[in-house]
């Protein structure tokens, strides 16, 4: 907390040496999405090159003097928490002065250029996202608090914790960790009783985009028990961009990449190539819009692509193709075919790229 405190101190001292200097103080922050500032490496996923550009947000130019002010007030509300060693989400902050800040997205983008520009994890802000993930199946785990949370004894599902760091004595006798990218698969492998019938596993679900715990605490578990972990996606660009998210990274937050990304997680499925192979019927696909064919062929172009020639081919069957699934087209099949036989042949023949 010390470091945290001399960081937001060295900022503010800068301020007020331009300001006794009669200057317009000014806080330089990394373009933090601009892939020209994000480098590539296999070990890690997208992460932010140390040389990087940056813009200056400047109290004397009316374009940005309001975000600047509220940069300032941002930061000596993360100094009197880290002071007193209270946390509070990002939500509370957006509504401690709703007319001030306007929007909660305007909060969101402010602390991860705070985060950024201080080169501090956002936990160490002592500011907690909003959990919106889940997680199931074989695990247990103390909270920061001492409150024993065991996943393992029922089929009920447990909010991703709030404060990641602070688990600890994660114990599991998972033989993989299954990503699902929507609720209601996930829900419906937890109807199955999926995660006790195949092999012991740990279900996790960030609902679509995964927030930051999610993608917290799937590196945690990942560094705790260094077994395989899966991704169950749509067919489709959106989910391959998730499922990209959790391997690669996001170029909004490739300065904290080494605390966020898995590049050995595997694509499990659904593979554009499953659904030719299981006769999948084409009524039952759903066709590309405008907006599928962009973010295709940005994916397409993105530098970790290259490095996976199977997942290349993958995407070029979707992108002739024009066609995507959702998960649930497997119950064209049979109700449960995917907790039945999709999944536990794919897990036993070595179904994944």
């Amino acid at each position: 907390s010390s470091e945290v405190l001399e960081a937001i101190e060295n900022v503010i001292q800068g301020v007020l040496q331009s300001l006794a200097q009669n200057k317009a103080p000014v806080l330089t922050v990394a373009n933090r999405t601009d892939w020209r500032n994000i480098e590539f490496k296999d070990s890690v996923g997208l992460q932010m090159i140390p040389q990087c550009t940056t813009k200056q947000i400047r109290s004397d130019c009316p374009q940005s003097a309001k975000r600047f002010a509220l940069m300032l007030k941002i930061l000596s509300m993360i100094y009197k928490m880290v002071q007193s060693n209270t946390y509070a989400t990002k939500r509370d902050i957006y509504y401690s002065d709703t007319l001030l800040f306007g929007s909660q997205s305007v909060v969101d983008q402010i602390i991860n250029d705070i985060s950024c520009m201080l080169k501090i994890p956002r936990r160490s802000l002592h500011v907690l996202s909003t959990t919106k993930g889940f997680v199931a199946g074989n695990l247990s785990y103390s909270e920061e608090d001492g409150t024993k949370v065991n996943c393992t004894c029922s089929a009920t599902v447990f909010t991703v914790p709030s404060n990641v760091q602070g688990i600890k004595n994660l114990t599991s006798h998972a033989k993989f960790i299954l990503i699902v990218e929507k609720d209601a698969t996930f829900q419906r492998l937890l109807d199955d009783d999926f995660f006790s019938k195949v092999s012991p596993c740990i279900m996790i679900t960030g609902r679509g985009i995964p927030d930051l715990n999610t993608r917290l605490l799937v590196r945690k578990l990942w560094d705790s028990f260094q077994i395989p972990i899966f991704t169950l996606m749509d067919a489709d660009p959106h989910g391959v961009e998730i499922m990209c998210i959790y391997k690669y990274g996001s170029v909004s937050m490739s300065f904290e990449a080494h605390h966020l990304t898995v590049p050995s997680i595997k694509w499990l499925g659904l593979l554009p190539s499953d659904l030719e192979r299981l006769n999948i019927c084409k009524d039952a696909l759903i066709p590309f819009t405008k907006q599928d064919e962009n973010k295709l062929a940005s994916i397409q172009k993105r530098p970790y692509i290259a490095c996976q020639p199977l997942w290349k081919k993958e995407l070029e069957i979707m992108a002739a193709s024009k066609l995507k699934a959702e998960i649930q087209v497997l119950t064209s099949l049979s109700s449960d075919y995917l907790s039945r036989v999709y999944l536990p042949n794919k897990l036993q023949f070595g179904g994944w790229l």
